[in-house]
């Protein structure tokens, strides 16, 4: 098991092949959804409705977010884990910024609304050569 530093995780999340990965809310009953997301400035971006994710950044909880690669019949794959702040992105020029990234929606709904989460701890892990 080989730590990763900083750079090659955010490297590993913005070459992610499905741009897929995991956010964690917690409170009385910690809760945990897939989301499409993109990578903006080193800080996790994704799209929502008003919800549960929605309210974590209205509130700018502290949250996880997690992604991993892993190809099982080699034994190979890697995790990383963001845990920081999130906020809805309401800046005019931040909006402006993370509305041109590559980031559609693939649930129902219009998800108008942009979340960032701080980058302020990261870690992550490889398996295998």
């Amino acid at each position: 098991m080989e730590r990763l530093d900083r750079d090659e995780c955010i490297k590993l999340m913005e070459g992610h092949p499905a741009g897929v990965g995991r956010i964690a809310l917690a409170g009385p009953r910690p809760v945990i959804f897939p989301v499409n997301f993109a990578i903006d400035r080193g800080n996790v971006v994704f799209r929502t409705d008003p919800g549960s994710k929605f309210h974590a950044a209205v509130h700018n909880s502290f949250v996880a977010f997690e992604v991993d690669w892993v190809e099982p019949t080699w034994q190979l794959g890697w995790s990383v884990v963001v845990r920081g702040q999130a906020h809805l992105v309401t800046d005019p020029d931040e909006l402006a910024r993370v509305r041109r990234l590559p980031l559609l929606p693939w649930a129902e709904g219009e998800k108008s609304n942009f979340v960032s989460i701080e980058s302020t701890l990261i870690s992550g892990r490889r398996l295998g050569d």
